[in-house]
């Protein structure tokens, strides 16, 4: 695990920050280029994407709060403010709505819309989701013994904590899951699928009548 790229000087660079970073950089470019083709203005693109990193940063962190409930209240405060620690779902569901309120401000159709940014968000899902393998932020998946299975002892949020009081937990000596236990690498699961429903979407874009509503289905 990597949570630290690197340092300079007292500030500290982390990978989950640098994988938001280029996966923000990369879908705006990709959202560009789809809106450009779609006749939608340049501050579509703009606007979208600023709201997409407030929406994710806020919803994320406030749904990786509630799913890992008893770890936050053993440790709110590194819980909390956890450098990474965050759930996908939390901002998706938070930007959706903000996205839809703006569509409407906007006159823009909502499927049309949809079908715009869904290329880059998928784009902007993969980069996250490697972040999330590279901080160990505990996004793991349970205790396996297959070969390509993850030590996460170095993460920022370890097994130890991220299990505890959990079922799996108790199949452990003291109810405690060692933090150097291999697991399933289930960010880096969903990074390669995110790719492969991007390759899709992109190579179909551009297909009249097939992709229609499909990409933001998906």
């Amino acid at each position: 695990m990597y949570p630290v790229l690197f340092k300079i000087g007292p500030f500290s660079v982390y990978s989950f920050g640098v994988m938001q970073g280029l996966g923000a950089l990369v879908a705006a470019i990709i959202l560009y280029r789809e809106s450009k083709r779609k006749n939608l203005d340049i501050y579509f693109t703009l606007e979208v994407v600023l709201l997409a990193i407030s929406s994710e940063l806020i919803g994320c962190k406030i749904l990786f709060l509630i799913e890992h409930w008893n770890a936050f209240t053993a440790d709110p405060v590194s819980m909390a403010f956890t450098p990474a620690g965050s759930t996908f779902y939390g901002g998706f569901i938070l930007g959706l709505i903000v996205f839809y309120i703006y569509l409407k401000k906007k006159k823009i159709p909502f499927l049309f819309a949809a079908d715009t940014v869904a290329p880059s968000l998928t784009v902007a899902y993969a980069f996250g989701r490697m972040g999330c393998h590279l901080a160990g932020d505990g996004d793991y998946g349970i205790p396996t013994n297959l070969p390509w299975a993850v030590n996460y002892e170095h993460g920022v949020m370890l097994p130890s904590i991220m299990f505890r009081g959990t079922g799996i937990a108790k199949t452990y000596p003291d109810g405690i899951v060692p933090d150097n236990t291999p697991l399933h690498p289930t960010s880096v699961y969903e990074f390669i699928a995110a790719l492969i429903i991007f390759t899709i979407l992109w190579k179909n874009r551009k297909k009249a009548g097939l992709m229609e509503n499909y990409f933001y289905s998906i």
